[in-house]
């Protein structure tokens, strides 16, 4: 949480706020829409304004002192001090938002299309009309016509030195950041950011973050949907800030989330030095409702934790090295992952490899969707995408495990889901047919689970008690299609459709309708993160609330 200190100064209460910076950067056209644009940042939950001067239609000095003066008139509050969170530093007397002006050349990936001299003009004029920071590149420094490199030496403490790379990570970070320190003297800010082209060039930003003390105060971001994670543990880790924007399409950089999405899905307010990290693992990622899901559920039982989406490569050594990356970051507190698509074998072989357990059935399923990192380092691995389903099933239908012994029970596939499934409900004692297009694969599953098998066809003449879709029919945007014909339903069956987008598949309301039980896939969604949730905090998930979340998240 953010501290806030409070101090009396000639009588007049005074509030101290510590943060790292949530900041949305506005793309400053023209005085009417900058002033639109920073109302609606604030409104939206932003603590910190960059001003990018690099969009302006008509870029003169003159507009920039009205900008920054109108902007300054705005979100005076003279009662608001904002300090630093190392040095306690006063960066503003009277403004409860801090302003950056930044004028960002094209060949340091801005947009500036005027000379040199004409954008110095305009960072200059913009520190004279009162903003608190000037973002000046490095790469500016070494051009001997650099005006503004003069702030160095008589406003050092307004200037934030940055540097930028939109194709990758820098060869040489760790000479970047030497050169860095030598050229900012008393310059109030490191920035570095660049492209994360995978998950692993994260941990360079997150090691220079956790570097603070040594470094001084520092901005460091991986951009793109491989680099998200860096923008949210920037305050974790006590960055000066982290960029967000208001809306999607307003971003200034990639990977950009909201401010809404920051706030409300990422925990923003409540994060500190001591939060729990926990995330899921997949490729693709940036579909998975878990992060909403977990996250809300961290909220409701008051847990200091964050929970994250991680897009990590295909291949094991992908796979391999962001785990092993976590687990030596002990700083991290990383304390629990979820695996989905395509990484559950693979966190089954860095479980058989480097782990402490590995779950009996999660081995013989073949499957992990549960890494547990315990406070000694070890890892522990898990499958409840079963216990998920057996929890669904038997919830509907108001009977415990054990009811399932002998009941005939059809699988309808024959992937991963359907290995799961075909695990739990054998290991409950169910009899189980494995029904699937491409028979050669019904008979590998049938003959590892030692049940049954048929190809589609024998649906028609099935005489299962409880069928289970374990393919992906009926999921959006194919919602008009069933993976078996309604002819095949009877009214004495359950019907179990482990697709949860959407709640009610056109499976299940063909079920429905000839009176026959449902179970649908988001009791099973929310089975299996609930068991992750408690194995993550060691506290009781609070069910409820991460199926109302979920719902809500799929309108």
């Amino acid at each position: 949480m953010q501290d806030e200190l409070t101090y009396l100064l000639n009588s007049n209460r005074v509030t101290v706020v510590i943060m790292t910076y949530l900041t949305v950067a506005i793309q400053v056209t023209n005085l009417d829409s900058t002033i639109a644009a920073c109302r609606a940042a604030i409104s939206a939950g932003a603590e910190m304004i960059e001003l990018r001067l690099d969009y302006l239609e008509t870029p003169q000095p003159a507009l920039v002192q009205e900008i920054i003066k109108a902007v300054q008139e705005m979100f005076t509050c003279p009662n608001v001090i904002s300090l630093n969170t190392s040095n306690l530093r006063k960066i503003s007397k009277q403004s409860q938002y801090p302003l950056i002006a930044t004028c960002r050349p094209r060949w340091e990936g801005g947009y500036f299309k005027g000379s040199e001299e004409e954008r110095q003009m305009l960072l200059l004029t913009a520190v004279k009309a009162g903003a608190e920071y000037v973002d000046i590149e490095l790469a500016c420094l070494d051009q001997p016509e650099c005006g503004v490199s003069g702030l160095l030496e008589q406003s050092g403490d307004q200037v934030i030195l940055s540097s930028h790379d939109f194709e990758g990570k820098p060869a040489d970070l760790s000479q970047l950041m030497a050169t860095m320190q030598q050229r900012r003297r008393q310059a109030a800010v490191s920035k570095v950011a660049y492209q994360a082209n995978e998950i692993g060039d994260c941990f360079d930003v997150l090691d220079l973050l956790h570097r603070k003390q040594e470094l001084g105060e520092v901005i460091g971001l991986a951009m793109g949907e491989a680099g998200m994670m860096t923008r949210v543990l920037a305050k974790k880790l006590g960055a000066f800030l982290t960029f967000v924007s208001v809306a999607e399409s307003e971003g200034t950089a990639p990977g950009q989330i909201t401010v809404e999405e920051m706030k409300e899905v990422y925990r923003w307010d409540a994060l500190d030095g001591d939060t729990v990290v926990c995330g899921v693992i997949g490729n693709p990622i940036d579909h998975s409702k878990s992060p909403a899901v977990h996250n809300a559920g961290f909220t409701e039982i008051g847990f200091n934790g964050v929970y994250l989406p991680f897009l990590v490569e295909t291949p094991w050594n992908k796979f391999r090295d962001f785990v092993d990356g976590l687990r030596e970051r002990e700083w991290l507190n990383v304390r629990g992952l979820s695996v989905t698509i395509p990484h559950k074998h693979n966190a089954l072989q860095y479980v058989q490899e480097k782990g402490r357990r590995l779950e009996p059935l999660a081995g013989k399923i073949g499957s992990v969707n549960t890494l547990v990192l315990d406070k000694d380092g070890l890892v522990s691995g898990y499958n409840t995408d079963y216990a998920g389903a057996l929890d669904a099933i038997t919830d509907t239908l108001g009977i415990e495990r054990a009811d399932l012994r002998g009941m005939p029970a059809a699988i309808v596939g024959a992937g991963g889901v359907a290995r799961a499934l075909a695990a739990g409900l054998t290991d409950a004692g169910c009899k189980v047919t494995i029904y699937n297009r491409t028979v050669e694969k019904a008979v590998d599953l049938a003959a590892e689970f030692e049940c049954e098998y048929a190809g589609l066809d024998g649906l028609a003449t099935m005489e299962a008690q409880l069928v289970v879709n374990a393919t992906r029919i009926g999921m959006y945007p194919e919602v008009e299609a069933s993976p078996l014909p309604a002819k095949c339903l009877r009214r004495d069956m359950a019907v179990f459709d482990t697709v949860y987008n959407p709640s009610k598949t056109l499976l299940l309301q063909q079920a429905e309708d000839i009176g026959a039980k449902i179970i649908d896939g988001m009791s099973m969604f929310v089975n299996q993160a609930a068991t992750q949730f408690e194995l993550f905090t060691g506290k009781k998930a609070p069910r409820g609330v991460m199926r109302a979340v979920l719902e809500r998240h799929l309108l």
